[in-house]
């Protein structure tokens, strides 16, 4: 009798870790199945981009600025002789071959700038003002004075560019133009469309500081 006793315990013990095992093993497959649920939520909801690489630099295809996917609409390097000085992008919310059809072109915009070296604040602000001065009338210099001399300001708070950084030039009809390196807003908003104008205008106006870059940007 008590041998039966036990065989009965033992039985009864074995069907307890039985069902005991089987509730770790739904319950573990149900934490696997939740967290790779999870994870492909995650996966699709944030954008992959595809990049093109120019002189070892990623751009992405596309990007999203102010709630809108923004195209790249080319890439191009910017050099003088053998010295190769920057690579630049140029993101648009539709692509588009021709500069005066870019210059019109309404919503967010993006010129986005690799320096391949380092570069002073005063070089900096040269180039701009110089290619600024070479596409624009002395009517609309006198339009933009003042917010030159707000840009100035603002790069040469900024410093000197470095090898590596990234400089993005934005356009938002709302607010204007702003400049973020390295993903830090560094200015103010410039406000004015005509503003961000004259600053594409410098690599995509009819005297552009590069023609082989030109081209580049307007994916020619």
């Amino acid at each position: 009798m008590f041998s039966a006793l036990a065989d009965l315990r033992r039985a009864l013990q074995v069907a307890v870790r039985a069902r005991a095992s089987l509730r770790l093993s739904a319950l573990r497959r149900a934490w696997r199945g939740g967290v790779m649920g999870v994870l492909l939520c995650a996966a699709c909801a944030a954008p992959a981009w595809a990049t093109v690489k120019v002189e070892g630099v990623p751009f992405d295809e596309a990007t999203q600025m102010a709630g809108r996917e923004l195209l790249l609409n080319g890439t191009g390097l910017r050099s003088v002789f053998v010295i190769k000085g920057y690579v630049a992008g140029l993101y648009l919310p539709e692509r588009a071959k021709n500069a005066a059809v870019v210059l019109g072109m309404k919503g967010p915009k993006r010129l986005q700038i690799h320096p391949l070296r380092d570069v002073g604040a005063d070089t900096f602000i040269h180039a701009l003002n110089d290619g600024i001065h070479r596409n624009q009338t002395e009517i609309q210099m006198t339009r933009l004075a003042d917010r030159l001399t707000q840009l100035e300001d603002a790069m040469r708070q900024i410093g000197s560019t470095k090898r590596g950084d990234t400089i993005n030039f934005d356009y938002t009809p709302d607010a204007g133009t702003t400049i973020t390196i390295n993903g830090v807003a560094r200015t103010r908003a410039i406000p004015g469309e005509d503003f961000y104008q004259a600053v594409l205008s410098i690599f995509i106006g009819n005297n552009p500081v590069d023609r082989d870059l030109k081209s580049g940007l307007l994916g020619s």
